[in-house]
């Protein structure tokens, strides 16, 4: 039986929702890749997340059940935050996605330069395209 939960017309669109904001995929590739994890851990493995922006999004994985964070009460006290059982099922997207960016990445970008080339703009506004 398929699930659908909403009208959007698009399978996945809600879970796109979840992993798909800025910094989100990255957070979990990095807590499926390196196990438990502290606060400035991440931000060493992940270069450029901004301390508030990497607290929020901690923060709504956390609520979306996909991080579990644990405080320990010592001196100085320690947090830790590890992907939960339902995090780790998207191992197995995460992995399929990274493989097809290894191995599609280059048409892409290959395609952005046709695409961008000089003249092409203008021949696309000329037959209507833009």
């Amino acid at each position: 039986m398929v699930k659908r939960y909403s009208a959007d017309p698009c399978p996945f669109g809600p879970v796109a929702e979840i992993l798909l904001p800025r910094w989100t995929s990255q957070i979990l590739w990095v807590l499926s890749e390196h196990g438990t994890l502290r606060f400035t851990r991440f931000r060493e493995l992940i270069p450029g997340i901004t301390p508030k922006v990497l607290t929020e999004r901690l923060r709504t994985l956390e609520r979306d059940g996909l991080v579990v964070r644990a405080y320990h009460a010592e001196l100085p006290p320690r947090v830790e935050y590890t992907a939960t059982a339902l995090a780790q099922t998207l191992s197995p997207t995460f992995r399929a996605l990274a493989a097809w960016a290894d191995e599609h990445l280059d048409e892409v970008g290959f395609a952005r330069q046709r695409f961008d080339a000089p003249g092409k703009s203008a021949l696309a506004a000329q037959r209507g395209g833009l």
